[in-house]
């Protein structure tokens, strides 16, 4: 393993910590012709490489090449293996951040209007809520069909909290939750 600098190392480190491994930007008070000479060194072990930078995506710019377009500095794999770090990781945590931040969030699903489900939603939405007899009545499920329905559908699929209450006569009595609604 080659020698670093502790410079070097800062630049290798915090490069594997940000999207696309880009080098930029260089630790504070390295600039001028000291950042120049500690780059240049760093391109030539192959620790370092000057790529085209993606301005559109804000991608921090090393120098400009004078048509408009600039370079940014993105670390080799070659660097990773310098500081210790097996490449493939790397490339494995880049892409699982990627996907994370591509991933649109999960479209929460909705019941239909005139179902089954819709006319249980409404009977344990009320104030009074509703008992399981009212609900096998309303609906022609049996209990434990109703009582599935109240756990998975309503509240595994749709999120929705439903309560359940021993009232004096009664019974037991289900209801949603008006905060979650």
């Amino acid at each position: 393993m080659a020698k670093l600098t502790e410079t070097q190392t800062m630049i290798l480190s915090a490069g594997t910590q940000r999207a696309d491994n880009i080098a930029l930007p260089l630790p504070k008070g390295l600039n001028g012709a000291a950042a120049k000479m500690t780059v240049t060194k760093m391109i030539q072990r192959g620790w370092l490489d000057e790529v085209d930078a993606d301005l559109r995506q804000g991608e921090p710019l090393w120098r400009e090449t004078g048509d408009g377009h600039g370079t940014t500095l993105v670390v080799t794999d070659a660097g990773l293996l310098a500081i210790g770090i097996v490449p493939v990781v790397v490339k494995t945590m880049v892409a699982i951040r990627k996907h994370a931040a591509e991933t649109p969030e999960a479209k929460q699903p909705t019941p239909r209007a005139g179902t089954k489900q819709a006319m249980l939603i409404e009977m344990l939405q009320t104030a009074e809520g509703a008992t399981m007899q009212a609900i096998v009545a309303a609906t022609g499920w049996q209990a434990h069909t109703a009582r599935g329905a109240m756990s998975g559908a309503l509240g595994k699929k749709l999120g929705l909290v439903v309560t359940s209450v021993k009232e004096d006569g009664r019974g037991r009595v289900y209801r949603i939750s008006s905060n979650t609604a």
